[in-house]
């Protein structure tokens, strides 16, 4: 029962935050009108610049924030216990993470659709923004070389999930085109692209899993060639493709027909949580510690390191890149900023929230096995850990079955499949409680998680051409400019990086990986950088900035805490370990942080009140038209 009040009391609390501090903050705070003009109609151009429905842009918004960090973060931190996983999703999401992304998307709205760090140059002065962007720019190479090993290393673990994540590709092309030259909705449209997309799910469990390794003889991970980096590099070609196209042709469709399924799975998540609960066949006080007593020995503390494992699903910097990156261009009214940038993180929460219980209450609740031999057609893979008795192993000893075989080196090494098996599995045994087969269940979750990374990494993609070509026409590089060749060398980048080998036995793709810690904390960092600007905005509008400004230091602190600790700790410290790579990611990143802290600091005491320069008028042009059919 404890888990079923969870789940409702997360998504009751969430409603109560949306309607009375996300009410006051647009209100109050930001004084958002309904009549200000709005980049997307200021420079529409129907490529990056487009005004659109707020539902759409919902879709597009949520989809690109949620990738695999709520699911990956959640999945780690519950090796300190449940409790504290919860508290920081639950009061993170509500009070740190949507007013980040709230904010980012005003201040981005009101100057024109520019980038955090653009705008930066403007609030604060042009060394920042020279600083921003280069933090920005390190940061999206991690996120784009370690999100796409995740999915790569999603398609390899879960190969039924290769062909329904795909063939929602083509078809979001087709909506887009059908939507643009009838001027028709996209909501019907979305939901028949839903139904192929599940109907594809099917498809892929029992009879067309596209499995590299079993085609090619391949390991997903060793000597060249295997099957993670191959899929690595076809995700980063289809990258460079989806973010030069026009947001209405591939972005906006893609996204909304995501945000339907994750809608949907939700549903059926949240359906199963009810089943379970109330039926005491989940329950997670008995099956996962609230507080850990014991945890995986390379695992560090969980102060601070808490806060830069769980991420997206409580505050995460890359947000305020899509805020201001993509989103900001496409809103059509200003008032719409509420609903997109809070309401969307808030959702975000109630994703992690579910996660955490999939974790837990979800794999307490069996433990199976994803050998091939145990498959069978009619369910898909079965149960198979069982007692003397062949009863199913539950509650507390399968909790620890799955996160004993994940835990040592975890986080030395990170091991995906474990981590995102463990959402995967529990939340495969929810949805078994409402009916669906077990292969089904774990079709449908893995989609999900691999449709959500998908949609991250393109548009991630996409800010980084953004924040390149802002830095080439910072520092003169005139090539660099080009929106194909700035594409080119965000991709050539992400994977370079993603291809550095861990181990000879390894290969090419293994070594990304340790990238990840460091990424974590890059993108608190960012988070804490981005409220910065938030807070100067306000401060030289005379406006109230408490409520930003302590999230500010939190994000700053917690992150820097924690990166220091990695670094320099006696036992598994990066310097005292060899680990020069990561070392020098982090002094880098330290060092362009704090440059830019002090830059704020000498700042502070002299611009209360006082507006930043105003933007150069705009060039004149034709009238703007109304919206298109491809952003209804």
């Amino acid at each position: 029962m404890v888990t079923l009040l969870i789940a409702v009391g997360a998504f009751v609390g969430y409603l109560v935050a949306y309607h009375t501090y996300g009410r006051w903050l647009s209100q109050r705070i930001f004084n958002l009108d309904s009549a200000a003009e709005v980049p997307s109609r200021q420079l529409r151009d129907d490529v990056d610049y487009v005004p659109t429905k707020k539902e759409v842009i919902f879709g597009h918004h949520f989809t690109s924030i949620a990738g695999t960090g709520p699911i990956v973060g959640p999945a780690i931190a519950v090796f300190w216990g449940w409790l504290p996983a919860l508290l920081w999703v639950l009061l993170g999401s509500i009070f740190i993470g949507a007013v980040h992304d709230f904010g980012a998307l005003v201040v981005s709205l009101r100057n024109r659709g520019q980038t955090v760090g653009e705008v930066a140059g403007r609030l604060l002065n042009p060394r920042a923004k020279l600083l921003f962007l280069l933090i920005l720019f390190l940061a999206l190479t991690l996120v784009l070389a370690v999100f796409g090993l995740v999915i790569a290393i999603i398609f390899s673990a879960y190969p039924e999930s290769v062909l329904p994540t795909w063939i929602s590709l083509p078809i979001a092309v087709a909506i887009g085109l059908y939507a643009r030259q009838k001027d028709a909705s996209l909501l019907w449209p979305s939901l028949g692209a839903l139904a192929v997309v599940y109907g594809c799910i099917y498809l892929g469990t029992y009879y067309l899993p596209v499995d590299f390794n079993a085609m090619f003889g391949l390991k997903s991970l060793g000597p060249f060639p295997n099957s993670v980096m191959i899929w690595t590099f076809i995700l980063l070609a289809y990258c460079f493709v989806a973010s030069v196209l026009p947001v209405w042709l591939l972005l906006q469709p893609r996204d909304y027909v995501n945000s339907h399924q994750l809608v949907l799975a939700l549903v059926l998540l949240v359906g199963g949580v009810i089943v379970a609960g109330a039926t005491g066949r989940a329950d997670i006080v008995s099956t996962a510690p609230a507080v850990a007593t014991s945890i995986p020995a390379d695992a560090p503390p969980v102060w601070p390191f808490l806060f830069i494992t769980i991420a997206c699903g409580a505050c995460s910097g890359f947000h305020c890149l899509v805020s201001s990156g993509t989103t900001s261009k496409q809103i059509e009214t200003e008032t719409d900023a509420q609903y997109v940038g809070y309401g969307s993180m808030l959702l975000e929460g109630g994703l992690a929230v579910v996660v955490i219980l999939a974790c837990c209450a979800g794999v307490g609740m069996g433990k199976f096995d994803r050998d091939p031999a145990t498959f069978t057609a009619g369910n898909g893979y079965a149960y198979t850990a069982a007692d003397a008795d062949g009863v199913p192993v539950t509650g507390r000893a399968a909790w620890h079955a799955r996160y004993n075989a994940g835990a040592e080196g975890a986080w030395a090494n990170f091991k995906l499949p474990q981590m995102v098996g463990a959402f995967v599995e529990g939340g495969a045994n929810f949805l078994t409680t409402i009916g669906l087969p077990l292969g089904i269940a774990i079709s449908i979750i893995a989609v999900l998680v691999a449709c959500f990374a998908a949609t991250t990494l393109d548009s991630a993609t996409r800010l980084q051409r953004y924040v390149i070509q802002e830095l080439a026409g910072t520092l003169r590089v005139q090539p660099l400019t080009n929106k194909y060749t700035a594409t080119g060398t965000a991709v050539v980048l992400a994977g370079l990086v993603a291809m550095i080998p861990a181990s000879a036995a390894l290969g090419p793709g293994s070594g990304g990986l340790i990238l990840w810690p460091l990424f974590g904390a890059t993108n608190q960092l960012l988070a804490g950088l981005a409220f910065m600007v938030t807070v100067f905005y306000l401060w030289r509008r005379n406006k109230p900035v408490a409520f930003a400004a302590v999230p500010m230091v939190f994000m700053l602190i917690m992150p820097a805490w924690a990166m220091l600790w990695s670094m320099f700790n006696a036992e598994s410290g990066w310097w005292w370990n060899g680990k020069y790579l990561l070392f020098s990611f982090s002094v880098a990143i330290m060092c362009l942080q704090v440059w830019m802290v002090v830059e704020g600091v000498l700042l502070w005491p002299r611009v209360k009140g006082v507006m930043e320069e105003a933007l150069p008028p705009l060039p004149a042009a034709a009238p703007v038209t109304a919206s298109t059919g491809g952003s209804n």
